[in-house]
This record gives C-alpha cells, structure tokens and sequence, in this order.
C-alpha cells in the first residue's frame, strides 16, 4: 500500500475512534449508525437533535472535501467525480440495503456499533455480531462473484 493511502486510513481511523470516543464520553451514547439513524426516525424523545447533528456530521465529510477541493477518499478514479458508478442496478442496490437493514435488525445493531464501539469494550456479543457481519460478507462475495458470475 502505498503512504498516503496508509496514512489516509489511519486518518479516517482516528477520526471514527475519536468521534465514537467522543459520543460516549459526553452522552453516554454508542456510535452505532443503524440504532443512531432508527431513533430519529421513529423515536420522538429528546435526543433528536444529536441523532440529527452525529448524521450529518457523518455525511457531509465527503462534501466538504469536494468543497475544499482535496481528492482525498474519491473512489470514482476520475477526478471530476463524487464516487464511482453503481455496481449494480437499482434493483439489486434497494434489495441490498432491505438485506442489511434487515441484518442490522436481527443483529441488534451494525457493524458501527458491533464492530468500533462493542469490540472496543470487549463485548463477547459484539464480538459474535462482527463475525457473523464478517463471514456474511464474505459468503456474499463469493456467491456474487463466482456463483452468480457478477464482476471482479
């Protein structure tokens, strides 16, 4: 791997480390995006506005880095773009993200909150939640790509 690629993770790993750090020290809460996006939309207590806040905190990384005009996690190869093409279709994409929604259900909770901030404190559930997320994945993978012949 090359050093900026290197040193871009480790960035973007500090980053995820600190805000989840961050989350639970002054609230109390854990960075699990899947339980953090389901109490916006359907909890109505008072926590509101930090969901809110955590989100697009979240999300707006990427357009502030277009903004200021750094390449930095471009994943399209060509600079005048945001992010790559789809993969797939919008079929196969809406299925995908009901499969996942539906894993975070039956797994109390995604890889976020499992895999940063459970295995972080050594939850022995979150550490059972993560290789199911991880062995999933790569059943996923493989099936997609040698099974069903999809791209490399």
């Amino acid at each position: 791997m090359e050093t900026m690629g290197w040193l871009q993770g480790a960035l973007g790993g500090v980053l995820i480390g600190l805000s989840a750090t961050l989350l639970m020290g002054l609230l109390g809460r854990i960075a699990g995006i899947s339980g953090i996006l389901s109490g916006l939309i359907f909890e109505r207590g008072g926590d509101r506005p930090w969901r809110l806040a955590f989100l697009l905190g979240l999300v707006s990384g990427p357009g502030l880095l277009m903004l200021s005009g750094v390449d930095w996690g471009n994943v399209a190869g060509d600079s005048g773009a945001t992010i790559g093409a789809p993969a797939s279709g919008l079929t196969t994409m809406l299925v995908a993200g009901l499969l996942v929604g539906l894993g975070t259900g039956l797994g109390s909770g995604c890889t976020s909150g499992h895999g940063v901030c459970g295995l972080a404190r050594l939850s022995p559930r979150s550490m059972a939640a993560t290789l199911v997320f991880v062995l999933v994945a790569m059943l996923t993978v493989f099936v997609a790509r040698h099974l069903l012949g999809g791209s490399a």
